[in-house]
This record gives structure tokens, sequence and C-alpha cells, in this order.
């Protein structure tokens, strides 16, 4: 696992030679690319979402291209095409934006909900069907999407189906002060993503991700999982609660955490500091409750501290060496 968290640690401190400021959150997307998932970045323009996507792709060496997602946007604009070549008299099949390895899918909600469904066999499956052909997506393979929560002229929210395919959603909001300045300072003469070098190979990025689902996650912190997300599905201000695959997203993104921590097994902690990403956009408050403000975002931290974590639930496994017993605040040695 320490190998994990060095290269894991490179990694950060490379994406935050751009995005000052944000450690959680650039965390939280390493997270999602190590466990092969999607990441949607909710917030007002300005604030670093497209550059966190260039970043994480230069710091990879993974290939990169941005889909600005319009009205008048195609499904064949994203996924692709056949072309008929006059000169063979076949059809040749011209790849979209999406066959790359790190996709920006700016501005999601901007598109129609039919060029939107184009991305569900591709985010789920990692494959897309053009013409009846199947083409297999790169691996490793990430979107990360963008959109603005405040501006909703000519926008369609995204529907739940598609909502469910990100595995975290998270939002950077606006710098402090004193980083701002720092912003400022950076970008003097040029931007400081132009001097990005690849810290973390692409085939040390598929070995990180094979590694962390070897990373031991306790029965008891799985029937935490479990009971967390069951609880969003039965509060009395939600309509619709997170789907088992949020209690898979729950799951994997404890892993990598924990690796990216250098711990070879789960705590609850883990779970507790993932939960409001992955489970929030997942959850469909009633309209009733929406009147008077109640947040997705919300109902989960209620539920943290409602659900209580079941015993045991912090003790290390067997092969963890040194450590008898982990606590939230502490480690008890032998």
């Amino acid at each position: 696992m320490t190998r994990i968290q060095e290269t894991g640690d490179r990694v950060l401190a490379n994406v935050e030679r751009v995005i000052v400021g944000k450690h959680a959150e650039v965390r939280f997307a390493l997270v999602a690319l190590l466990c092969r998932g999607h990441l949607l970045i909710e917030d007002v323009p300005g604030t670093g979402k497209t550059v966190l996507a260039k970043a994480i792709a230069k710091s990879l060496g993974c290939s990169f291209r941005r889909i600005q997602f319009t009205p008048d946007l195609l499904p064949s604009d994203v996924t692709g095409l056949s072309i008929y070549n006059q000169k063979t008299q076949e059809f040749e099949f011209r790849p979209g934006p999406i066959m790359s390895q790190v996709v920006l899918a700016d501005e999601i909600n901007r598109a129609t909900p039919k060029t939107q469904s184009s991305l569900l066999e591709c985010m789920e499956e990692r494959q897309a069907t053009v013409d009846g052909t199947t083409w297999q997506m790169p691996d490793p393979f990430l979107v990360i999407a963008t959109q603005n929560p405040i501006e909703y002229e000519g926008t369609f929210a995204l529907p739940e189906a598609q909502l469910d395919r990100f595995m975290l959603r998270i939002r950077l909001g606006y710098p402090q002060p004193v980083e701002e300045v720092v912003i400022l300072d950076e970008q003097k003469r040029h931007h400081p993503i132009d001097e990005l070098a690849e810290v973390c190979s692409v085939d040390e990025l598929r070995e990180m991700q094979d590694s962390i689902r070897e990373i031991y996650v306790d029965p008891t912190v799985s029937d935490y999982i479990v009971r967390l997300v069951g609880a969003t599905r039965s509060h009395p201000d939600v309509y619709l609660g997170a789907s088992p695959r949020g209690s898979i997203a729950l799951y994997r993104a404890g892993q990598a955490l924990a690796g990216l921590l250098g711990r070879d097994y789960v705590i609850p902690d883990d779970v507790k500091a993932l939960a409001e990403s992955a489970l929030a956009h997942r959850i469909i408050v009633k309209t009733s409750s929406s009147i008077h403000d109640v947040q997705p975002a919300q109902i989960v931290r209620e539920l943290l501290e409602s659900v209580p974590v079941g015993p045991g639930a912090y003790a290390a496994p067997a092969h963890a060496g040194t450590l008898r017993e982990v606590t939230p605040r502490s480690r008890v040695e032998e």
C-alpha cells in the first residue's frame, strides 16, 4: 500500500501546483480514477473544473479530449460515426472524442437528453455501439463532467439514470483570499498547467487500479455501508434513495481512499468522508420537502450522525502487523 500512497502523493502534489487549496477535492478525483469510476463536478464558472481535468490527464500521461456540450450536439458528435470511403467503397469508423482515456464533458447539462443518453453505455459498460458495431473504450477511461448549478436557461437536468453513473460528485468552491493571491502570482506570466509533467505512467495507474481491489474491507464496515445506504431509502424527506450502485461506489471509493492514505484496510471514517460525495447526487428529495429547502447533502449528513457504526468496525485485520486496534482519532500500537 506504500506504493499506492507514494504514487498518489506525487500525482496530488503535481495537480495542486495548478489547483490551489483544494486538497480533499483533488484526492476525491483520484479516488474516482483509481476505482475506474466517473466524476461530476458541479460548481459555478471559473472555479477550475476544466483545469482540474487537464491537470489529471497531464500528470498521468493519459490522452485527453474535451467535449463542449451544447443543445445542438448530436450523439454521433460524441461517440463517432461511419463515413463512406469512395476509394475503398467501404464504410470507415471515425471515432468521436469519447474514445479517449480522460474525457471532459463540459457543461453536460446543456446537451439534449438524446445526446446525454449516448454516454450511458460508454460510462457503464465502457463501450459504444455505432451502426451495430461495438467499440471498446480505452483503458483507463474516466469521464469528468461539469455543470453549472446556478444557470438554468438552455439546460436539461440530468436524469437519475445519468447521475447514477457518476461515482462521486464534488464541488470545488471559491478559494480563500490567501489562496486566490497565490493563484494570481502563479499566473502572472503564464499558466502553471503548461509546465506540468507526467509523474505517473498509464501502466502504473493500471497496477494501482488492480491493487486497491485487494484492500481489506471488514464485514462490519460493509454492513455499515449497507445500513447507511438503506437509510437513504426510508428517510421521511426522500422520494428515491440511493441504489445498490451507490453501495458499490461507497465500498470501492473507501478502498481507494484507504490506499491513498497508506492503509491496506478500510475504516468507517473513510466511508464517512466519502458518503456525501458518493450518495447525495443519488437521492431525490420529496417535493414537499424541497419546498422547505431540504437538500440531499443535508440528509446524508443527518444519516451519518444517526446511523451507528457496528461493533468491531475499527478493528484492523490480522495482517495489519503492529496495529492491534484502530480508532477514529488514535492508533494503539502493540
